[in-house]
């Protein structure tokens, strides 16, 4: 993604040095330019994921592939502010699993090399690992909603990586990626109404990188996805998941002060979804 030239630069090293915790190698992350031209926003989609038009200066950028941190000796990977808080007493685990992660995401992603500049390719296998990484953490840092947010933005990189090339079975592995997010969204909500699992451990919900939808956007996205990639094959499994999904999405609208106090496109998308569960819901009754 870097330009050969100096003016056309759309990534840098960061000043910041990064310690591995878990083989200690030392590293600076790279970032994503944004100013300049290089971000034109275009359209959001019914998953909160923020389009970019391509710059005729510097063509199409991704900002997802810069998201995580990854070790680039034993592709240990996690968001920026966990990076160093794996709780040592995993820092073994994690250990051990170095070869077998590497191992699985070449074998979906051939031709990784996280020394090299990020691209479509590393930046998807780099929200992979981030999602495997965390099974490493404790509940204090709100794990499973963190996968189900590195699951859906692995998504996103692999429709990109879809369009620029197709027939490579990247459309199924970003429906693999999607149907992952509705698990762990979900779950995630479950663990909280159990006690199991905190959401405090997440500063940004994101799910994208231009804007924080917050609490409500989690919510909404757990219906959502439960909508399109939930139980399918058994009528009695679909009605009782759009049912939660309803309920999900009627919490939604509950919280705040008033709808006027919340996000206007979230809004407009909440209320297109509850429609299509309720007309779905009828016609299964019917």
């Amino acid at each position: 993604m870097n330009g050969d030239e100096k003016e056309l630069k759309v990534s840098f090293l960061s000043k910041k040095e990064y310690a591995c915790p878990v083989c200690e190698t030392t590293f600076h992350r790279e970032e994503l330019l944004s100013g300049g031209g290089r971000l034109i926003a275009s359209a959001l989609t019914d998953e909160l994921h923020r389009l970019y038009e391509p710059s005729a200066k510097y063509g199409e950028l991704y900002p997802l592939a810069y998201q995580a941190v990854v070790c680039p000796e034993c592709w240990f990977a996690s968001m920026d502010a966990d990076f160093s808080v794996l709780p040592e007493k995993n820092r073994e685990l994690a250990v051990k699993d170095r070869g077998r992660r590497i191992e699985d995401t070449r074998s979906v992603f051939p031709g990784v090399d996280f020394h090299e500049p990020r691209n479509l390719v590393s930046g998807a296998a780099s929200q992979y690992l981030t999602l495997r990484c965390y099974d490493f953490y404790g509940k204090e840092t709100s794990p499973t909603i963190k996968q189900g947010l590195a699951a859906l933005r692995a998504a996103w990189l692999l429709d990109d990586l879809d369009k620029k090339r197709p027939r490579q079975h990247y459309d199924w592995l970003a429906l693999l990626f999607r149907k992952k997010a509705q698990y762990f969204y979900n779950e995630a909500i479950s663990r909280e109404q159990a006690g199991q699992e905190t959401l405090s451990g997440i500063k940004s919900f994101g799910p994208d990188t231009d804007k924080n939808y917050a609490y409500e956007g989690m919510l909404y996205l757990c219906a959502y996805l439960r909508y399109k990639y939930g139980p399918s094959d058994n009528s009695a499994q679909r009605t009782a998941s759009l049912e939660d999904a309803r309920r999900t999405i009627a919490k939604m609208f509950g919280m705040g002060k008033s709808s006027k106090d919340k996000p206007g496109p979230l809004l407009e998308h909440a209320r297109e979804i509850y429609d299509a569960i309720n007309k779905e819901l009828k016609e299964n009754d019917a």
